[in-house]
């Protein structure tokens, strides 16, 4: 039967945890598996505690006058050494409402204010990111941003430029690369309608 028999926490940090899981086949074959999570203790995991909040938010919006363009970061991640392009997205604290998170990141990120768009829970509810190495859930949240761009609540550590790309630029993002898989899934979304670029009917109106 497929199982995890037991568990065992390697480090101790803050935003990111290694754990060794003892896994049992479906034939019965016991062999070692190593994940990765946001949780600081073993029963703080997905597979202990799956009514846990979301470990981060992702943020999709729109901006502009004509509401044409989309707001991206291409921000320097050090387990690859390069630039990637993302939606701006960030930890949910603990405590904190994902939508209070997402104006909170969008803010830090890029200075522009963000307006949530309503959505049906289906299309905000917690998903694995890499449920193969982690139990790491986002939420995405949709919204439009205003405001002037800003470098100002950006921590020491984080390296971000804010491009606001219209469809072409979109176009050659998704050819040139490189970008996070989440990100290009959405930039596929934003072309594919250019009337409504959310998956889900929105009229910015209301």
């Amino acid at each position: 039967m497929t199982k995890v028999r037991s568990i065992k926490q390697i480090t101790r940090n803050q935003f990111l945890n290694y754990f060794e899981m003892e896994a049992e086949t479906r034939a019965g074959a016991v062999f070692p598996y190593y994940m990765a999570s946001r949780a600081e203790e073993t029963e703080h995991l997905y597979m202990k505690d799956p009514g846990r909040s979301p470990d981060g938010v992702m943020i999709y919006a729109l901006c502009g006058e004509k509401k044409d363009k989309v707001v991206l970061i291409r921000q320097y991640r050090y387990p690859v050494a390069k630039r990637v392009y993302e939606f701006p997205a960030g930890l949910v604290e603990r405590g904190e409402d994902y939508h209070t998170a997402a104006v909170r990141e969008m803010k830090e990120e890029t200075g522009l204010d963000l307006k949530i768009i309503p959505a049906d829970p289906m299309y905000e509810q917690a998903m694995f990111t890499s449920d193969g190495m982690s139990d790491e859930r986002c939420c995405v949240v949709f919204g439009i941003a205003e405001g002037d761009i800003s470098a100002a609540g950006l921590e020491g550590t984080e390296d971000v430029e804010v491009v606001i790309a219209d469809r072409e630029q979109v176009r050659q993002i998704l050819q040139k690369g490189p970008l996070a898989l989440m990100c290009g899934y959405m930039l596929m979304h934003f072309l594919k309608d250019e009337k409504n670029p959310f998956p889900f009917p929105w009229d910015e109106k209301n």
